[in-house]
């Protein structure tokens, strides 16, 4: 008789080989269940499958081998370094092989162990490999261990090492591949469209492989199944937004907002105009919009967000749009004033010092509709603020707000339609992994004319030469930044502090104003700084990477970051943004320490196109520190490579998407079964249904 596929959910302690001790080892790597032990899969592979007769090597070849441990030890050097080495034997031959640094390794390898290494061969009184990787076949006195197929590596954990693992997989391995087939949940059109193989079979080729070529295909199949789970969930959440309350038809006669898009000094770009046309389609719909409008520094979404608020207007409704801080509030007001103006629009302003009869009077305009635009912080939802007939909500720099404010500025907009946006360019399929339950707008065109900011890496001695540079940038009339990665000396990390840096430069730039800003200021603080610089009273601001997201200040020109490799690709090209703002050319140098720049420095001074820099980012530091899970709610990816699966993202989505919109409940007998999957493993993450 067939398992049924509910028995996976059995506890991984009734497995053959485990039992009570072991199964609490395995809760430490996520092991809990009998799914649990299928999905674990090696972290990499050992290929034998073309080992090497020892005799055979000479200097130079990249080879691997499989030889029995004659002798071992700990060799010290005059500079110290204890160097672990190892005499290993086949039919054939010994050779020597060396860990230098690794004086760990006597302790855990034994004479009479069974190696495989792999590594380059060189001479050094005599033949010598230096492994890269090593695996321990079997230990001594076991029976020799077949050469000739592919190992897996677990990962291991203290008390079980991944030799023990590869055992209680092998163990169990049979019987549950045949549970795995009662849970397959996609069927063969499905799969076929996919281009994936049935779930038994990934799962024994990732534990089985006969070749290494065997694993990709096998892992892209639990990556297709991850990413299509993910894509329910926004899918889920998507519906329940939609339709937890009828949206409004904003359709009316477009007159003001042809008067607005005519008044503009220029034409919107192609790109503009096609986000435009799909908010623009989104808000006439009946269905309640919530969209994502994503774009790089300067690219122009602010226009396609007013163009927006003002078809909300248009059709007698208010338009409200919330910022994470005062200053950028501020500056929103100042660019919809400059842009609603030649309408007659005057955008209403309510933060935290807005304060007296001036608030009280911003609040009655807004609850009796007679404000249509307003702008705002998250003073925006407090008790007490309400609005007449809102009809659109923004949300600018939507990751500077918690879950709970962006939900509480949407439901505050009644039946309103909402657009949110993001000023950090990231890859379309991270945004559809970490937005996918937002319609997703993006502008990947600047405007005519508009200078990039020339990029320059420089080691520490051409640090004197850029100063010089900043002093000649000042001496114009312009401003400039100094940024440094930490605001205290600390003894952990050998950069510069801000704090000490203000002084030394104050000393450099005596006819100069410096001021100094950091993230352990008072926010009062920060905005009075801030208001500073951008008056004109500070001629170089240092500063930590508060600065990061902020307010335009058109007169700075030069952008210095000192100790630039502690930096992400992604904050570093926010920090570049924060010059270019005017119409003079603008400079940025990141500074490195060391004999020369990593990698992703050259990246930077590459582009200057942000989703070129997000994509780079995402290739070198790997999606696990981009993708945010716990920030959004959702669940880690584990086997999905979001730029090598991206085809696979959206097949998932459309599949997910058309489930949901057949049947939201997923409560057919065909649907149940995702449902239960998504009661077993993501219980977790249901927050997300009712957040969006």
């Amino acid at each position: 008789m067939t398992r049924r596929s509910s028995d996976l959910q059995r506890s991984v302690q009734y497995l053959k080989g485990v039992g009570p001790r072991r199964a609490e080892k395995l809760a430490r790597l996520g092991v809990r269940t009998a799914r649990d032990l299928l999905y674990h899969i090696p972290h990499r592979y050992e290929d034998a499958t073309t080992v090497a007769r020892i005799s055979a090597l000479r200097p130079g070849d990249d080879a691997t081998i499989i030889g029995r441990v004659v002798s071992k030890g700990v060799i010290p050097t005059r500079s110290r370094l204890r160097i672990f080495h190892a005499v290993l034997k086949d039919d054939s031959g010994l050779i020597e092989c060396a860990w230098p640094g690794q004086p760990w390794l006597d302790n855990s390898i034994r004479k009479g162990d069974l190696l495989l290494a792999s590594g380059t061969v060189g001479f050094y009184h005599g033949r010598q490999m230096r492994p890269r990787e090593h695996t321990l076949l079997a230990s001594a006195g076991d029976e020799e261990t077949e050469s000739g197929r592919v190992f897996p590596v677990y990962r291991a954990t203290e008390g079980l090492n991944h030799r023990q693992i590869r055992g209680i997989v092998e163990d169990n391995l049979d019987s549950l591949l045949l549970e795995a087939r009662d849970a397959e949940l996609f069927g063969p059109e499905w799969l076929k469209a996919a281009g994936l193989m049935r779930l038994p079979e990934a799962l024994e080729r990732l534990h089985r492989p006969e070749t290494l070529s065997q694993v990709g295909p096998a892992v892209r199949r639990l990556a297709y199944e991850e990413l299509f789970f993910l894509q329910l969930l926004h899918a889920r959440a998507r519906y329940q937004y939609r339709s937890r309350e009828a949206g409004l038809s904003l359709d009316a006669p477009p007159r003001l907002t042809e008067e607005f898009l005519s008044a503009l000094p220029y034409r919107l770009t192609a790109a503009q105009q096609k986000t435009w046309q799909e908010i623009r389609a989104d808000m006439e719909s009946p269905s309640r919009m919530y969209r994502l409008l994503q774009g790089d520094v300067g690219c122009g979404k602010t226009v396609v967000a007013a163009a927006a608020m003002v078809r909300a207007v248009d059709c007698g409704k208010q338009a409200v749009i919330m910022a994470p801080t005062e200053l950028l509030a501020e500056q929103h007001q100042r660019t919809l004033t400059a842009l609603l103006e030649p309408i007659g629009l005057a955008p209403a302003l309510l933060t935290g010092s807005v304060k007296g009869k001036k608030r009280q009077d911003v609040l009655e305009d807004a609850r009796s509709g007679r404000a249509s635009v307003i702008v705002g912080t998250h003073a925006l939802i407090q008790d007490g603020v309400g609005f007449g007939s809102p009809g659109l909500v923004v949300i600018d720099e939507q990751h500077r707000f918690g879950v709970e404010q962006r939900r509480a500025l949407r439901d505050a907009g009644g039946a309103a339609d909402t657009l949110v946006m993001s000023a950090t360019p990231i890859p379309r399929s991270l945004a559809l992994a970490v937005y996918g339950d937002l319609d997703l707008s993006v502008i990947d065109e600047m405007p005519p004319g508009r200078r990039s900011v020339i990029t320059g890496v420089r080691g520490p001695g051409d640090r004197a030469a850029a100063f010089e540079f900043l002093r000649g940038q000042l001496a114009q009339g312009r401003q400039g930044y100094v940024v440094y990665p930490l605001i205290d000396e600390s003894d952990a990390v050998e950069a510069a502090a801000a704090t000490r840096a203000v002084d030394e430069l104050s000393a450099l730039f005596p006819e100069f104003r410096l001021d100094l800003l950091h993230g352990r200021m008072t926010g009062t603080d920060k905005d009075a700084i801030m208001r500073r610089f951008l008056a004109g009273e500070t001629d170089v601001l240092v500063a930590t990477t508060v600065i990061e997201v902020g307010i335009d200040v058109p007169n700075a020109t030069v952008m210095l970051i000192e100790h630039a490799e502690r930096f992400g690709l992604a904050q570093l090209h926010q920090l570049r943004g924060r010059v270019g703002r005017g119409g003079e050319q603008s400079y940025c140098v990141a500074f490195y320490s060391g004999d020369g720049p990593p990698e992703r420095l050259r990246a930077f001074a590459g582009t200057n196109d942000g989703f070129e820099i997000a994509r780079e980012d995402l290739r070198l530091r790997g999606q696990g520190n981009l993708f945010g899970a716990e920030q959004h709610g959702l669940p880690a990816l584990r086997f999905a490579d979001l730029d090598r699966d991206y085809a696979l993202l959206e097949h998932a989505r459309e599949k997910a998407r058309t489930m949901v919109e057949a049947d939201p409940d997923l409560a057919s007998p065909h649907h149940r079964p995702f449902a239960r999957v998504l009661q077993e493993r993501y219980a977790d993450h249901a927050a997300l249904y009712a957040v969006g």
